[in-house]
């Protein structure tokens, strides 16, 4: 499979290591200093773009490859306002588009815990919930993407929760979901879900060791989406 990064940062490079260990071509490993390149390459060499950048390029990277017909695996969180336009643009070009706040398959098989939890927590009123993630100094955005999924998770099988917001501490807006960011180094990923009342507390938790587990997802998503239409998701992907 013949593989365009797009987002050549310290995730794009592990994505590379592995896809070629997998026995993957690397067409191309773009960022912010030769994203001139992208006219030299030709749409029919190249089987799958994975797109790991920044918020502010997401959209960019993300358009120009489906214009062209080319599938797209997309991890970067920040920019989700401007999908409903990504929707459309692969839908016309009739190809691909996949998009997760993360590739871990940990953190997908988290998402379902979560979900699980939420559901038997619906009518327990006395339990606060609240989250909190904790990441490197360099992820720019906050929440981060995976937090994000994680409340729209509880808001679905909640309805006392109508929203999320980004607070330091409990919100006295019951109806709103309280989540607190941290930033430190070293910190690949943590992720804490918590529901909390007078008498006990519940915690679910998941904690990446590295970026691997990220990385080997999106590989093995470009590997599984090649030949596929239309816009899907980690829930296709894992059958959920």
């Amino acid at each position: 499979m013949k593989v365009l990064i797009l987002g050549y940062g310290k995730m794009g490079k592990i994505i590379g290591e592995i896809a070629e260990s997998r026995g993957h071509e690397l067409v191309g490993k773009i960022n912010i200093d030769n994203r001139d390149e992208l006219a030299q390459l030709s749409p029919k060499n190249i089987d799958v773009a994975i797109e790991f950048s920044q918020p502010d390029a997401a959209f960019e990277n993300i358009s120009w490859a489906i214009k062209r017909g080319i599938p797209v695996v997309s991890g970067t969180t920040g920019w989700l306002e401007k999908k409903p336009a990504v929707t459309a643009l692969t839908l016309e070009n009739e190809t691909a588009f996949f998009y997760a706040s993360n590739y871990s398959i940990g953190v997908n098989i988290f998402f379902r815990v979560n979900r699980f939890l939420a559901a038997l927590m619906k009518d327990q009123k006395d339990y606060k919930a609240n989250m909190k993630e904790i990441h490197h100094t360099e992820k720019k955005d906050a929440p981060s993407g995976t937090a994000i999924t994680l409340a729209e998770g509880i808001i679905q099988e909640i309805p006392r929760y109508n929203s999320w917001i980004l607070s330091e501490q409990l919100n006295e807006n019951e109806q709103l979901l309280p989540i607190q960011s941290e930033r430190i180094d070293p910190a690949p990923g943590t992720h804490i879900v918590s529901y909390q009342s007078e008498i006990d507390d519940i915690e679910i938790k998941h904690t990446a060791h590295s970026r691997k587990g990220f990385a080997l997802g999106a590989v093995l998503v470009a590997e599984w989406i090649k030949d596929k239409k239309g816009v899907l998701s980690m829930d296709d992907f894992l059958s959920f």
